[in-house]
């Protein structure tokens, strides 16, 4: 797998970005502009990718496609579109964002999130999304979430079913599932049983880890690798199945510190399981 994670200085300057991704060690980046970015920038990246050889691994979205007011949704799936476009511009691994919330928290928990006729309208706006496009060499992703569907293997391969385009496969994050204690004690099984049933689809991964505290009634917090209680170890080496090229992505990370102090964990597992 190829690692990758976030940069902390300003992105406006690609030989600086390109600095710090040397710094960190990483081998898979994700593009630090968006859609917007002339052709003269997109070269200029893909340049430094081919020199260092890093894989570019996905275009983040992050809106809310599901939102109740029409004008906010229409640009959110306007923005998807965009993305995807960029993503097979630079033939990124995938484009992705979360599905959406019909809350008022772009990407929070509400009742009607995990809603039988939800499922419709994920299935309507990808297909929207990735018709638009028609990518011959990247995927439109969404990440897997706690209380946003797809939030289990299971309900992901629905949607792939459902959806019925090539071009719609799967961005994991297994943390992103757990979120009660049986799936947090069961975690190794857990990724095994995701990479099992989603294996063939996943063009991107995302790597966290999690602690669970003894307040009641149940808090599941996420913590940077190696400062939870995940056997992070096991969770990689139930990915050993996917390509070596595919993305294995650090996020929400503090700072370059703590950032450093993850890298060299997950490098150091990734040397003994990867």
């Amino acid at each position: 797998m190829k690692l990758g994670g976030p940069t902390f200085g300003p992105t406006d300057d690609l030989d600086a970005w390109a600095r710090e991704v040397l710094a960190f060690g990483y081998e898979a980046v994700n593009p630090p502009f968006g859609p917007e970015t002339s052709a003269e920038t997109r070269s200029a990246f893909l340049r430094l990718c081919e020199t260092n050889r890093w894989v570019v691994a996905e275009v983040g979205v992050w809106n809310n496609p599901l939102a109740e007011d029409p004008v906010t949704r229409r640009d959110a799936l306007d923005r998807c579109v965009a993305c995807l476009e960029l993503a097979e511009d630079l033939g990124a691994r995938c484009a992705v964002n979360i599905a959406g919330s019909r809350g008022d928290v772009w990407d929070g928990p509400d009742v009607r999130n995990l809603d039988e006729d939800t499922i419709d309208l994920i299935v309507e706006q990808v297909r929207h999304i990735v018709d638009a496009v028609r990518p011959k060499r990247t995927f439109f992703t969404l990440e897997t979430m706690p209380w946003i569907f797809p939030d289990s293997p299971e309900s992901y391969l629905r949607l792939l079913d459902a959806v019925g385009r090539p071009a719609f496969a799967v961005h994991l994050d297994v943390a992103n599932m757990i979120h009660s204690p049986p799936r947090f004690f069961g975690h190794a099984a857990f990724a095994r049983r995701c990479v099992e049933t989603l294996g063939p689809w996943v063009r991107s991964v995302h790597l966290k880890d999690l602690a669970l505290s003894p307040r009641l009634t149940v808090h599941i917090d996420e913590r940077a690798p190696g400062d939870g209680e995940l056997d992070l170890g096991a969770m990689v080496r139930a990915m050993r199945v996917l390509p070596d090229d595919t993305p294995l992505l650090l996020e929400h990370l503090s700072g370059p510190d703590e950032c450093g102090r993850a890298v060299a964990h997950v490098r150091r597992i990734l040397d003994v399981e990867g």
